[in-house]
């Protein structure tokens, strides 16, 4: 089922950063051969090109590694994986941070708002 994309950002680096955050979750594990581009290609709704400049990023960025003949496949590298979940967490907070600062909530409000917001009853952790 092809995903909705947003216009603000290349379609491939959309489409990185949901593999990073299936490699992050465990979805795609470490070793696991991903779908091959013409695979991959149908499963987003996308051009054959845009999945090999996704993938070409990918490898660039250290995540993935084509083999020939075989296919890419996730990196066996543990503490890069762990860099990139921490790096994935970064630009979530900075990205909350920054929301918050726009709409003129300080630092301390925004400890505040989180800490009630995470001891809710109604607050379902999804991990």
């Amino acid at each position: 089922m092809p995903d909705e994309f947003q216009s603000s950002k290349p379609i491939y680096m959309q489409i990185v950063d949901k593999i990073t955050v299936d490699i992050v979750r465990g979805k795609q594990k470490i070793g696991d051969k991903l779908p091959s581009v013409r695979e991959m290609a149908v499963q987003m709704g996308v051009n054959p090109n845009t999945v090999q400049r996704t993938y070409s990023e990918l490898e660039r960025m250290g995540i993935v590694e084509t083999k020939r003949g075989q296919g890419t496949f996730v990196v066996e590298n543990e503490d890069l994986l762990s860099e990139v979940r921490g790096s994935l967490q970064n630009k979530i907070i900075q990205n909350f941070v920054e929301k918050m600062e726009e709409m003129g909530v300080t630092k301390q409000e925004m400890m505040a708002y989180l800490k009630q917001y995470l001891e809710e009853d109604s607050y379902d952790n999804p991990n």
